[in-house]
C-alpha cells in the first residue's frame, strides 16, 4: 500500500505543477447548433462575434502573440514594454482597438474586465479596418514561429465562433475581411446537437 500513496501524491503533485489555467474569455457567446463532429484543430487564429455585433480576436502561441503584438505597434505607432507583451502573450481574446491595448495591458484585472463590459471590439468597418490588420499580422508572426520550430506541417487554421443573435451583416463582413487577406478556407463554429437521425442502438 505504502507505493501505491506514494505514487498517487507523485501524480497529484505532478499535475498541480504542470497544470495551466485558462484565462478568463472577456466575452460569452451563444454559439448556434449543428450535427457536424468535426473537431477544432489546433493551432487556430479565432474571430469571434458576440450577440451585439462587437469583434474578438485570439490566436494560439504565446510567440506568436508576441510576433503579432510588436507587427501592430509598429504600423500604430504604439511602443509596447517586454512587460506589456509577456502579459499580452499570456492572455486569451482581445477585443479593443490597438491604441487601447497599451491602456488595457497596463492595467489590474478588474480594471480589464471594466474595459472588456464597455469595449466597442476591434473595428471593421472600411474606414478603420483594424481586425484586417489583426489577421495578416497574426498569420506572419505565426508562419515566422512555425518556421523556427521547423514545424511547417503545423499550419495555421482560421475560425468564425458567432453568437446565435448576431447580425448577419457583422459575420459577413468578417468573412470579406478573411477574403480580403486571401483567406478563402476556414471553420464556423457550433455546439453540437443531437444527430436528429440516429442509427438503430445496438
Amino acid at each position: 500500500m505504502t507505493p501505491m500513496v506514494d505514487l498517487a501524491f507523485l501524480l497529484v503533485t505532478f499535475f498541480m505543477l504542470t497544470t495551466k489555467f485558462r484565462p478568463d474569455e472577456p466575452v460569452i457567446v451563444d454559439m448556434p447548433s449543428s450535427i457536424s463532429e468535426k473537431i477544432l484543430p489546433e493551432n487556430v487564429m479565432m474571430i469571434t462575434v458576440d450577440s451585439i455585433g462587437r469583434v474578438f480576436y485570439n490566436i494560439e502561441g504565446q510567440e506568436t502573440r508576441r510576433g503579432l503584438l510588436t507587427a501592430l505597434g509598429k504600423k500604430y505607432n504604439v511602443p509596447f514594454t517586454e512587460e506589456e507583451a509577456h502579459r499580452f502573450a499570456l492572455l486569451s481574446t482581445i477585443g479593443l482597438p490597438v491604441l487601447n491595448l497599451k491602456q488595457y495591458l497596463d492595467a489590474d484585472e478588474h480594471g480589464r474586465k471594466e474595459m472588456n463590459k464597455l469595449t466597442k471590439g476591434i473595428p471593421i468597418d472600411s474606414l478603420n479596418n483594424q481586425l484586417a490588420d489583426w489577421i495578416a499580422f497574426g498569420r506572419i508572426a505565426a508562419a515566422e514561429t512555425a518556421a523556427k520550430k521547423n514545424h511547417d506541417k503545423d499550419q495555421l487554421r482560421f475560425a468564425i465562433r458567432g453568437d446565435g443573435g448576431a447580425t448577419y451583416t457583422t459575420i459577413k463582413r468578417v468573412v470579406e475581411i478573411f477574403q480580403e487577406r486571401k483567406i478563402n478556407r476556414f471553420n464556423l463554429i457550433t455546439n453540437l446537437e443531437a444527430n436528429p437521425n440516429p442509427g438503430p442502438s445496438g
